[in-house]
């Protein structure tokens, strides 16, 4: 029986490094490398999710993949930076964790080139960086199961989780001139006490993405971890789904399609990257590629 790799519902490591592949143009045999893909990935430490232009180039088509779609919103844009292949590195020490990175690279060097590299932290308690705690409305246990994985559609298939992965950039300096009133009718919570507001305005970012208030509703498992790269910093946020539907959901909403109302987010954030990945199931303790025939 197929199974989701299982790093997808652990707990978040404490440090977390995420990479990004395109294929060489000359690439001719991206399948035998596919094929060895179990060597490094255990799909507990190491997660991978592929991306609809590799697919393609193997022949394949998966029911629900698509490309990330490039969005506009009232003064903000959301961009698609969609790659061929996505890790996620998860762990407890740094260095390991870039030791690691190279080995994927070099064992990927034939067909596959790295364009980006991103680290990830857990900062206070699964917080972002502006102080308020990420995730809150996560579902557990057999809902974040039922919520992020793949069932009843087919072997190989089974047990697969579609991935959304979009880059945050930050102005804290912005966000920390603003009175923590101000901040916390953003966010839609009070951050000394994680409480949400009962007078929110409408574009608090909880009513933006309260995920019961869809039809049908639209829950999803968030990864998310902060990142900082020198004095920029932010968040990069990682929801993984059964399909794209229920992310695409709170996506348009969040940019105002549903009623001409902007999430309070893009005020202080804006997304630099976005991109869909397919995680296929593991099998026998193995990566299984059986719906592409690898």
């Amino acid at each position: 029986m197929s199974a989701i790799q299982t790093g997808i519902l652990a707990p978040l490591t404490p440090h977390s490094r995420f990479l990004y592949f395109i294929m060489e143009p000359e690439t001719a045999d991206v399948a035998h490398t596919l094929a060895h893909l179990s060597e490094f990935v255990d799909g507990e430490q190491t997660i991978v999710g592929l991306g609809q232009s590799l697919i393609l180039a193997l022949g394949k088509t998966l029911p629900g993949m698509t490309v990330f779609p490039a969005l506009v919103g009232p003064g903000f844009e959301v961009p698609s930076t969609q790659y061929a292949l996505w890790f996620w590195l998860r762990g407890d020490d740094r260095g390991e964790l870039h030791l690691r990175s190279r080995e994927i690279e070099h064992s990927l060097a034939m067909d596959f080139r790295l364009e980006e590299v991103l680290d990830g932290f857990v900062y206070a308690d699964s917080r972002d960086l502006t102080g308020y705690i990420d995730g809150t409305e996560n579902p557990q246990d057999d809902a974040a199961l039922a919520a992020a994985m793949v069932q009843g559609v087919g072997e190989g298939l089974d047990g697969s989780s579609f991935v959304a992965v979009q880059q945050w950039q930050h102005d804290l300096e912005y966000f920390e001139h603003m009175s923590e009133e101000d901040q916390d009718n953003i966010i839609g919570r009070r951050k000394s006490d994680n409480e949400e507001l009962a007078d929110a305005p409408e574009s608090a970012h909880v009513k933006r993405t309260a995920q019961e208030s869809f039809s049908p509703e639209a829950f999803i498992l968030r990864r998310s971890m902060p990142w900082a790269e020198g004095n920029e910093a932010g968040l990069n946020f990682i929801a993984f789904g059964r399909s794209f539907d229920a992310y695409e959901a709170l996506l348009n909403r969040m940019v105002g399609h549903e009623d001409g109302i902007a999430d309070g987010l893009f005020s202080f954030s804006r997304p630099i990257s976005g991109g869909y990945y397919w995680c296929p199931p593991m099998k026998d303790d193995k990566l299984d590629l059986q719906a592409l025939d690898i």
